[in-house]
């Protein structure tokens, strides 16, 4: 029995201290309650007279061991200096569990193309005139909702060309005409007048294709909306 009052004390002080030194230096006032308690325990198996001076002389043991040997947490950030893989961290700023501020949201800066030009094959108009199809209506209401969506600043320039047959005269005459047929559809449709800077016709200069062959003919027929931002 008197083994048993010997080691008893001396095991459960052991586990106060190893239990405060997984602590943090703030937490000496638990440690010096949890070693009071425990001293007041340890004196009682001796007297009940030494309850008191065991709890004082424990509890005072246990907050000191406790703050000497306690994890510290030197910037305030919450994290123990042992698990902190980034001390000094500036007051106020939140960390995550190592101690780290969470990294900066990367933002990405749209890229802007200054210059665009779109071109417009499928709109056909009626033979040897400038008036509009059903058909290139359709495709001029899509080239309209895209327009609309620019920014007021956008500047827009629209050159109509056609295919080698017939008169150079004549075919600079019907671009131009069919360049403006095109301009007064998208602003009917609610593309601003003001966004249109320049409206000409090209006739059959700057062919991107063979006029020699159906197929080249169709392509030089276009008109070119020209977006400067």
């Amino acid at each position: 029995m008197s083994i048993v009052r010997t080691a008893l004390p001396l095991v459960l002080l052991t586990s106060v201290l190893t239990g405060c030194a997984g602590l943090q230096k703030t937490d000496w006032p638990t440690c010096a309650l949890v070693g009071g308690v425990v001293g007041a325990g340890i004196g009682a198996t001796e007297s009940s007279a030494w309850a008191g001076y065991g709890a004082l002389l424990v509890g005072g043991t246990a907050a000191a061991y406790c703050w000497v040997h306690g994890d510290g947490d030197e910037d305030g950030d919450g994290v123990p200096d042992s698990r902190d893989k980034c001390p000094g961290t500036p007051h106020g700023v939140k960390v995550d569990a190592n101690g780290c501020p969470p990294p900066a949201p990367v933002v990405e800066e749209a890229v802007v193309v200054k210059e665009e030009t779109i071109v417009i094959r499928d709109v056909h108009f009626q033979f040897d005139k400038a008036t509009l199809t059903a058909s290139d209506k359709e495709v001029l209401n899509k080239i309209a909702t895209r327009l609309k969506a620019e920014a007021p600043t956008a500047q827009l320039t629209v050159t109509g060309y056609t295919d080698s047959v017939g008169s150079d005269a004549y075919n600079q005459k019907l671009s131009d005409k069919r360049a403006h047929s095109v301009v007064e559809y998208l602003i009917e449709e609610g593309v601003p007048r003001s966004s249109f800077v320049s409206v000409v016709g090209a006739g059959e200069s700057n062919p991107v294709a063979d006029n020699k062959t159906a197929d080249g003919r169709a392509m030089n027929r276009r008109t070119e909306i020209h977006i400067t931002r």
